[in-house]
């Protein structure tokens, strides 16, 4: 009896997070631009694939979340390689303090330190921006990832190689970089997903010449009802979910 009442109390809530995302997708496909199903259509599809500005944002998109992507994953990963070494659990605890921080804080905060730089600089707001503030969300998650793959390694395995010859640089990166390839990877694919979606943050510090998908669709929908809203958005919901899907995997690996 308990275990059928936990089924359904599952079921309900799955059902309660993943039904709206079913309607949406479904909804995509509605030849009828009413929340009336009237027959099955790639019209919405066809319509959000030759709207100019939508492919420009999500090329916007894709550059910025590939740069941040990159820099996150470099700098969180060699970042967490010397908190493992040296132990700086200060360090982590300051680190979850910005995975509870408010978007609108950090976004505000951010716009703040770009102003007072640029003033200085003669520099404006742009997709340097963007990349930079993307980096700043995205690393911690990468040290995190990254940092619980080091927890899990012996440290003997780098003794052991520095005792055979080889130098601190050669240990890490013949022995603990290819442990750590899983974990590193995971990180990526969150730290790209984390970046791709992001709006919050982006619209605070985003430039005229540098509109990401997700403030595109955020004015199509505040203007009207617009499937190609419903099309587009279906296409990042099962894009973003199979790279989540792909980093978990990985993580449980690792």
């Amino acid at each position: 009896m308990k275990i059928r009442v936990l089924a359904l109390y599952a079921t309900a809530i799955y059902a309660f997070l993943h039904l709206p995302l079913i309607i949406l997708g479904i909804f995509s496909f509605n030849s009828s631009k009413l929340t009336q199903w009237e027959g099955f259509s790639l019209r919405w599809y066809q319509a959000a694939l030759s709207d100019r500005a939508l492919l420009e944002s999500a090329w916007n998109s894709i550059l910025i979340a590939c740069f941040a992507t990159a820099l996150s994953t470099i700098i969180g990963t060699l970042a967490a390689y010397a908190i493992w070494k040296h132990k700086a659990r200060w360090i982590t605890t300051s680190l979850s303090v910005s995975l509870v921080t408010p978007e609108i804080v950090t976004g505000v905060s951010l716009l703040a330190l770009f102003q007072i730089v640029f003033r200085v600089l003669h520099l404006q707001l742009g997709i340097h921006t963007v990349v930079l503030a993307h980096v700043s969300f995205c690393l911690v998650y990468v040290v995190m990832v990254v940092l619980a793959r080091l927890r899990t390694m012996d440290n003997s395995f780098e003794e052991a190689a520095q005792d055979l010859g080889a130098t601190p640089w050669q240990a890490f990166r013949e022995v603990t970089l290819p442990m750590l390839k899983p974990g590193i990877i995971a990180a990526a694919l969150l730290a790209f997903t984390t970046s791709l979606d992001d709006y919050v943050i982006t619209s605070l510090v985003a430039g005229v010449d540098s509109e990401t998908l997700p403030m595109i669709i955020y004015g199509m929908a505040r203007r009207g009802v617009n499937p190609a809203v419903n099309a587009i958005s279906t296409l990042i919901v099962f894009g973003l979910g199979i790279l989540i899907v792909v980093s978990q995997r990985l993580e449980q690996k690792s």
